[in-house]
């Protein structure tokens, strides 16, 4: 007579379910929508989001092996290069004007990339689909609520007085996470819903016209495309010119601003503002070597160092601080996490390719260098790819047929169907 199988329940499992799940819910879901309406929703909400995810591995220890993981990340020349950075911010305080705030701002920055690589190493090394699709459904949930804000924010954020600043960040996260949205429908074989929520982002950004978001949706799908067609030249195209521009950024005012000027005169915002860089260039060779030290390109400009009208963009910030050795380690960095994104998983290839060149063209347009909010954006942006690439460990699912017989000879006592 068989026995009645008892399934032992354990509390400690279900509530580490619980906590990865509202996790999740909160990074794919919350933060997308609530970034929307409020400025300071991404850096707030994200690393409780991810705390919560540290917590439910902590109990449940569903997570890859730390040591391993810790000894592999350790051994990458992307994550090398990166630390090379930090350390030459932390050595640049001792020129920088600006000691007080580049300490906190750097101090900031750390506790950004810790709580990232935290996140990172908690994550679950196999990840349930039922989480997984709370990330198109958040990306469409926030884009509906940007439509609406784009057509009625008047009436609706009236009396608010950063309303446009947050629906700025909260269409710049949209624009970062609708590509690994994308790619991990694309990866389920559903192509018309990753059109479908590529569709929608795209009205919202077009309904709150913003040159940035809108440039960096189009360069980000230009990506996908070339990527999706030639893998590798999609690959090499990104990474070469993502880590050239940064590696060349001083020479950029020579060869671009006599093109702007034909194009829209010599008194043109942007055809300033590269005269400016020009100027700054040629004027303190030296420090191209040393840079100016953490912090020193956004309090310049308040403080009278820099001209008013000094670019804003990741280019001009990252050789004006940190000089030769902190823009080419960066180069260096961002070449080397793009050429390895998604080599395990080339199905997820495309939308890497599209997420990187996204990240970047923002970053060149005009977003400071060390913005905590940017940075958290792209925090939670890396944690949705490496949450995405551990989903995919299922290659396909059994035949019908065959697992009736399974069943069938399961029931009857006989051996089992080869």
């Amino acid at each position: 007579m068989a026995r009645a199988s008892r399934s032992t329940v354990d509390p400690a499992l279900d509530a580490a379910a619980l906590l990865r799940r509202v996790g999740f819910f909160g990074l794919f879901v919350i933060v997308p929508v609530v970034a929307q309406v409020g400025r300071r929703a991404t850096v707030v909400l994200a690393p409780i989001a991810v705390v919560l995810l540290i917590i439910a591995s902590a109990i449940d220890r569903r997570q890859r092996p730390l040591r391993p993981a810790g000894l592999r990340l350790l051994g990458s020349p992307a994550f090398l290069a990166g630390m090379l950075v930090i350390l030459w911010s932390a050595l640049s305080l001792a020129w920088t004007p600006f000691l007080g705030p580049a300490s906190e701002r750097l101090a900031n920055l750390a506790a950004t990339i810790l709580l990232t690589l935290a996140g990172y190493l908690a994550l679950p090394d196999r990840m349930r689909s039922a989480n997984l699709y709370l990330l198109p459904l958040g990306i469409t949930a926030a884009a509906i609520v940007a439509v609406v804000l784009g057509l009625f924010g008047d009436s609706l954020m009236r009396g608010s007085v950063d309303d446009d600043s947050a629906l700025d960040r909260g269409l710049t996260l949209l624009t970062l996470l609708v590509w690994p949205a994308a790619a991990w429908l694309r990866s389920r074989r559903r192509d018309r819903e990753a059109m479908a929520l590529a569709l929608i982002v795209a009205v919202a950004l077009a309904v709150s016209p913003n040159l940035t978001q809108i440039l960096a949706l189009l360069v980000g799908a230009l990506a996908f495309a070339v990527t999706s067609l030639r893998p590798r030249l999609g690959v090499m195209l990104t990474a070469g010119l993502s880590a050239g521009l940064l590696a060349v950024a001083p020479l950029i005012p020579f060869v671009a601003r006599p093109a702007g000027a034909a194009l829209f005169g010599p008194l043109a915002p942007g055809v300033l503002s590269l005269k400016s860089w020009q100027k700054i260039v040629t004027s303190e060779p030296l420090r191209l070597i040393t840079g100016h030290g953490f912090e020193t390109a956004l309090r310049g400009r308040v403080a009278g160092l820099l001209p008013a009208n000094a670019p804003t963009t990741a280019l001009f910030e990252l050789w004006y601080e940190l000089g030769i050795v902190g823009a080419l380690a960066a180069a260096f960095c961002l070449h080397a996490s793009i050429r390895r994104a998604g080599r395990d998983v080339p199905l997820l290839v495309p939308g890497a390719m599209a997420g990187f060149a996204a990240a970047f063209t923002i970053a060149c347009i005009g977003v400071g260098l060390t913005v905590i909010w940017w940075l958290t954006a792209l925090a939670i942006t890396v944690l949705v790819f490496v949450s995405i690439e551990r989903g995919q460990f299922r290659t396909s699912r059994p035949k019908v047929a065959r697992l009736r017989r399974i069943r069938e000879a399961g029931s009857d006592g006989s051996a089992e169907v080869g």
